[in-house]
């Protein structure tokens, strides 16, 4: 899970995907991080750990660190939370085969569509409330969609 900071839209993501995998005893590795590294080392965002913590998930223990091209080694999945994420993860990327493990994780709600999770950074209480619900939901639908067996 990949957005700016690491510290507001990403651990959410990172949080409630972990929490879900860990529910569903599925063998998935997640992590989180940021593409720029105004915040390495230090935990979410007060108000979004509060935000998690609220809805029964503790994203505390979390700590911010900078996306790097080793990520590509280690994970099979990218997702981003923004067209600007997407770009500068891409710019990171060294094939093709990298570049297609990019994906907006909004997709999973909105194919096709390259919707953004909004950064609530700036906003009110109501931004980090209404992030959480529409990650909630895409996290849903990942699960789903990468598990689902016909």
């Amino acid at each position: 899970m990949v957005c700016l900071g690491n510290i507001c839209r990403s651990p959410i993501a990172d949080g409630l995907l972990r929490h879900k995998v860990c529910h569903r005893e599925l063998a998935w590795d997640v992590d989180s991080a940021g593409t720029a590294n105004y915040h390495t080392g230090t935990p979410p965002d007060a108000r979004m750990i509060e935000t998690a913590r609220n809805n029964g998930v503790d994203i505390g223990a979390l700590r911010a660190r900078q996306f790097s091209k080793e990520d590509f080694k280690i994970f099979d999945r990218i997702y981003v939370m923004d067209r600007s994420n997407y770009s500068a993860v891409l710019k990171l990327a060294s094939s093709q085969e990298e570049e297609a493990k990019v994906h907006y994780l909004l997709d999973h709600l909105y194919p096709g569509k390259e919707a953004e999770v909004p950064d609530p950074y700036y906003g009110t209480s109501k931004d980090f409330n209404d992030v959480f619900t529409l990650v909630d939901k895409a996290t849903d639908a990942l699960i789903n969609d990468l598990t689902y067996e016909p």
